[in-house]
């Protein structure tokens, strides 16, 4: 439909400690870690990515309160929108159909302005009641951007979800932060190296089908198994 696909989310919060996993040292000279460590401060990261090429808008902050989400979502967005081919105009009843049909199965339906421009980009969010303020819903619609809630319990649908947890391991994994600020700096620097080479994402790829190629070789022969009662 030529429409763009958007996720966002807000990664977080990170103490500013240090972290345990691997990262590069001299030879010889292995890492060691603090025995104690004093609670400094969180940093967070709210995420707005494009699976379809990969690309990351993403800031550090110290709070994800809606003050704070909301301009910065709104301003990224804007910039997004003005790069995106501008969509054909369509009749009214096309234009409403395409909005009505984002929203059908769902058991709870915000109210759509009965003039309405002309669809752009749909926004995955969390379904969490700060995503849904009647002016951020409101800028959304006028902007030609559709929201899609994710299910509750179902945060993994989340694209967003995929590619915080790359950059939050190749910033932090065994860092050793000693404020928020160098959290923040961290994580933009790494999301500053990925927009460099972005890869897509795509729901399911090599992985799954590695996955599926080990069930396969895990269910090979019979398929008989021990009776447990008789032991």
């Amino acid at each position: 439909m030529g429409l763009m696909v958007l996720c966002e989310d807000e990664a977080g919060p990170y103490q500013a400690i240090a972290q345990m996993g691997q990262a590069w040292h001299e030879q010889g000279v292995p890492a060691r870690m603090p025995h104690e460590y004093v609670r400094a401060g969180t940093a967070k990261l709210l995420t707005l990515f494009r699976p379809a090429t990969g690309e990351l808008d993403a800031k550090g902050v110290t709070s994800s309160a809606n003050a704070v989400l909301h301009p910065w979502l709104e301003g990224a967005l804007t910039v997004l929108l003005s790069q995106h081919p501008v969509l054909p105009v369509l009749e009214e009843a096309a234009n409403q159909a395409d909005w009505v049909r984002w929203q059908q199965g769902l058991t709870v339906k915000f109210s759509l302005p009965t003039v309405l421009p002309r669809l752009r980009a749909l926004l995955v969010m969390d379904n969490l009641a700060g995503h849904k303020t009647a002016s951020l819903m409101l800028w959304l619609v006028d902007h030609g951007v559709m929201p899609v809630f994710t299910p509750l319990g179902g945060s993994w649908l989340n694209m967003a979800e995929s590619i915080q947890r790359i950059i939050v391991r190749r910033a932090l994994d065994g860092s050793e932060l000693e404020s928020p600020k160098a959290v923040i700096e961290a994580l933009e620097a790494t999301v500053r190296g990925w927009n460099r080479a972005p890869t897509r994402f795509v729901w399911g790829g090599k992985r799954k089908l590695r996955r599926e190629r080990a069930k396969a070789r895990r269910l090979a022969g019979s398929g008989a198994m021990v009776d447990s009662k008789r032991f």
